[in-house]
C-alpha cells in the first residue's frame, strides 16, 4: 500500500499576510501642501510592505507615504488612525484620503 500525502491551506490563511496587496495600482492621484498642488487621472501607487506596514510610492513626483499600519480583514486592510488618515486597499482597489500636518495625498486606483 502507497502511503497518501495529503496538503491542505488553513482557512486561517489571511491573504493580507501573503502580499496580497502588494504590487501597482493606476488611476486619479493628487498631493496638495501649500503651494504645491499635484494632480494627475493617469498616476501610478506602487504598495510595498515593510515588516507590518506598508510604504506608497507615487508617480508623477508626489512625495511617498511610508510606515502606515494597517488593520487586515478577510480581503481587505484599513489603515490605522484618526479619520483624517484613511487607507483602503484591496486585490483590485486602492482608495487613499490621507492628511497630515496640512497636507494631502489622494488616489481612486484600480489593479
Amino acid at each position: 500500500m502507497m502511503p497518501l500525502l495529503f496538503l491542505a491551506c488553513s482557512k486561517d490563511d489571511d491573504p493580507a499576510d501573503n502580499d496580497l496587496f502588494v504590487g501597482t495600482y493606476n488611476g486619479t492621484i493628487s498631493y496638495n501642501s501649500g503651494s504645491t498642488s499635484i494632480s494627475t487621472e493617469t498616476g501610478k501607487v506602487t504598495v510595498v510592505k515593510t515588516g507590518n506596514n506598508y510604504d506608497f510610492k507615487f508617480s508623477d513626483g508626489i512625495p511617498d507615504l511610508n510606515g502606515v499600519e494597517f488593520r487586515k480583514d478577510e480581503n481587505e486592510a484599513i489603515s490605522i488612525g484618526d479619520v483624517n488618515k484613511y487607507i483602503k486597499i484591496t486585490a483590485g482597489k486602492l482608495i487613499i484620503g490621507y492628511n497630515a500636518d496640512g497636507t494631502t495625498w489622494t488616489a481612486d486606483c484600480d489593479r
